[in-house]
């Protein structure tokens, strides 16, 4: 690879081959590698929680006694 810049724009090459003579496919291979470990990380996406593993579901309302109120305590509010 020579270090004349190629294009038109007249700008430095952002790589650079200082020693050896690799082949295109050598270079295709540090240019894909190069530009997938300086890409973005994609946004994560939103955590929507089912009404199963939903917090609420941790708060009750407190059984009152009575008539019952044993079975009451596990129902789902």
């Amino acid at each position: 690879m020579s270090g004349a810049p190629s294009g038109s724009g007249g700008e430095a090459p952002t790589l650079r081959v200082v020693r050896g003579d690799p082949s295109a496919a050598e270079l295709a291979a540090l240019v894909a590698v190069l530009g997938v470990a300086a890409g973005t990380a994609a946004p994560p996406l939103p955590r929507t929680l089912t009404e199963w593993a939903s917090p609420k579901r941790a708060v009750r309302a407190a059984p009152h006694p009575g008539r019952g109120a044993w079975q009451a305590g596990s129902w789902p509010h």
